[in-house]
C-alpha cells in the first residue's frame, strides 16, 4: 500500500512542477506592433483552450492557454500568417482547438448528420400532415 502511495506521489511531482513554471513571455504581454497584435488577437479569439474547453485562449487563465498565446504572438511577430499558425495548431492538437472546424474526411459526419436529421424530421412532418388531409 505504501509503495502505491509513493508511486502516485512520484508521478504527481512533475505535474505540480509544470504549473509552478513562470508564464511564457508573450502570454500576458502584447506585441509592440498594433497591427500584429490585432492579427494575434483575432486568431486567438478563434482558438479553444484545451484545458477549459469552453473559453478561447484569450479568455482563459490556464497555463496551457498562456503558452498558446505566447506561441501565436511569437509566430505572428516572426511574420507567419494567421492561417498557417491555425493549420499548425490544428495539426498539433486536432480539429477541436478551432471554433471554426474545416470539413475533412474525419469531420464531415459532424456537418452531414444535422442536415440528415432535419430532412428526416421534415419527411415525418410531411407524411403526418399528408395523412390528415
Amino acid at each position: 500500500m505504501r509503495l502505491i502511495a509513493f508511486l502516485a506521489l512520484l508521478l504527481a511531482v512533475p505535474l505540480a512542477a509544470q504549473d509552478s513554471l513562470p508564464p511564457a513571455p508573450y502570454a500576458y504581454q502584447q506585441l509592440a506592433d498594433p497591427q500584429q497584435e490585432a492579427q494575434a488577437q483575432a486568431l486567438m479569439q478563434t482558438l479553444r483552450c484545451l484545458t477549459c474547453q469552453s473559453q478561447s485562449i484569450v479568455d482563459s487563465d490556464a497555463p496551457m492557454a498562456g503558452d498558446m498565446r505566447h506561441e501565436v504572438r511569437t509566430r505572428i511577430a516572426a511574420g507567419e500568417q494567421p492561417e498557417a499558425i491555425r493549420a499548425w495548431l490544428v495539426e498539433r492538437y486536432g480539429d477541436y482547438i478551432s471554433y471554426a472546424p474545416q470539413v475533412s474526411a474525419a469531420t464531415w459526419p459532424l456537418f452531414a448528420i444535422p442536415v440528415l436529421l432535419l430532412l428526416l424530421a421534415g419527411l415525418i412532418v410531411w407524411r403526418r400532415l399528408g395523412k390528415r388531409a
